[in-house]
């Protein structure tokens, strides 16, 4: 089936994915983050009438590339690996889109990204799915808790440093907030009140 793009993933083979990888990369930090990604992906899902179980399994393996390569070429990485082991495009891609807002490769919080060609022309050209913009807020969302995105994009600054793109990057991070806020008709906060302990 390789390359074939069929295979399907559920969310219980997603995490055990992930959890495989504990004590085989730099830290583990980004399992518990993925994690927290999931578990918040799967109740922003539920409570929009979408697949909760899809927006789980896409949460767990969004960062699945630092399991494969090093960190910072993850989002590549991640991309290229699931695809060579013939998953449907909904897996891989979620490892492109994750962290790229506005359909702009300089929307990011990860400072000034090198121009790779392929992933500029992607993330300029596709349009994302409800579940790649789901998986946006909650990736801004969650540490290995869920968090404001204020808290989180604090906690991105701290560790990442400001850049010329970091004010864009924080106004795009409010506008996705606001635009699941005005999908649910509540503060997208309301979901989970276990923030307030994380303040």
């Amino acid at each position: 089936m390789m390359g074939s793009g069929i295979l399907k993933l559920t969310s219980e083979e997603a995490l055990k994915m992930i959890e495989d990888s504990k004590g085989k990369t730099i830290h583990d930090g980004w399992i518990y983050h993925s994690i927290c990604v999931g578990r918040a992906a799967g109740v922003v899902a539920e409570a929009l009438g979408l697949d909760s179980e899809k927006a789980c399994t896409l949460g767990y393996i969004h960062d699945i590339g630092k399991a494969v390569g090093k960190f910072g070429d993850h989002v590549m990485n991640g991309y290229y690996y699931l695809k060579k082991l013939g998953y449907d495009e909904e897996y891989y891609n979620i490892c492109l889109t994750h962290s790229y807002l506005n359909n702009d490769y300089l929307c990011t919080g990860a400072g000034i990204p090198k121009d790779i060609p392929f992933r500029t022309n992607f993330i300029k050209t596709h349009e994302y799915t409800i579940y790649e913009k789901i998986i946006n807020l909650c990736d801004l969302m969650c540490t290995n808790v869920v968090n404001t995105v204020d808290k989180r994009l604090i906690d991105v600054i701290i560790r990442r440093g400001a850049y010329e793109n970091t004010q864009y990057h924080v106004i795009e991070v409010y506008k996705l907030k606001k635009y699941f806020d005005d999908l649910l008709g509540y503060d997208v906060y309301d979901l989970f009140p276990e923030i307030k302990n994380h303040l």
